[in-house]
Formats: structure tokens, sequence, C-alpha cells
């Protein structure tokens, strides 16, 4: 095969290709022989079936072993949430508790001030009686 340029225009080039016959020594280089194709014996094709079976087993264990690893995880994930939620709900608790008994240690105080202060009062007003 032989290519020639032709005229070079404003859009690109063109080029003329002249094919040629194929000479017979051309034929003797082209020629590619593959390699002598080797009998297969029974045993090769065994031992290559006992290989893909192990691979296909230490494939499936890898799955296994990343499905165990993420059951573990989300087992771990959901420990912690219920142990963060335990925590919040007796914090919520004690903080409760201590505002309750804070209103009522106030609810007495105020209770024992307008007592004494009614007692003053009477004391004031009615001395003689008491």
């Amino acid at each position: 095969m032989e290519v020639k340029p032709i005229n070079k225009r404003a859009s690109g080039q063109a080029f003329e290709v002249i094919l040629k016959p194929p000479s017979p020594v051309s034929d003797a280089a082209h020629s590619i022989t593959s390699p002598p194709k080797r009998e297969v014996s029974l045993e090769d094709i065994q031992k290559k079936l006992e290989a893909a079976e192990d691979r296909r087993r230490s494939q499936e264990a890898q799955v296994l072993r990343a499905l165990a690893e993420k059951r573990e995880h989300e087992r771990d994930v959901l420990l912690k949430a219920m142990e963060e939620n335990s925590n919040f709900s007796k914090m919520a608790e004690e903080k409760l508790t201590m505002k309750m008994e804070q209103i009522k240690e106030n609810r007495e105080a105020h209770l024992a001030a307008m007592m004494e202060r009614l007692q003053e009062k009477v004391r004031e007003d009615w001395p003689a009686v008491l």
C-alpha cells in the first residue's frame, strides 16, 4: 500500500491511497503462526476447577466476614444509642427531682415566712390575748 499526499486545502488534507498486489516475500513476513496448542489433561482441568472453587469459597467467606462486621457495627451503634438514651433519661429524671425539691423547699420557706408575719401581726394587734 502506498500513500501519496495530494494538494492541501483549508479544510484539511487529501491523500491518494494506492493498493499494490501482494508480493510473495511480504506474505512470509506478515503471517505470524500461533503457538501450537498443547494438550489439556484431565489433571490440569481438575486443578483449574479446584482453584476456581477455592476462589469462590474465599470470596464467599470474605462477603460473610464483611456482613458480620457490618452487623457487629450496627449492634454497637444500637447499644450506644440505647445507653445514651438511658443516661439522658436518668439525667432528666434527676434534674426534675432536684427542681421539684427546690420548689418544695421554696414553698415551705415562703409559707413559714407568711406564718411568721401572720404571728407577728397577731402579736401586734392583740397583745393581751396571747
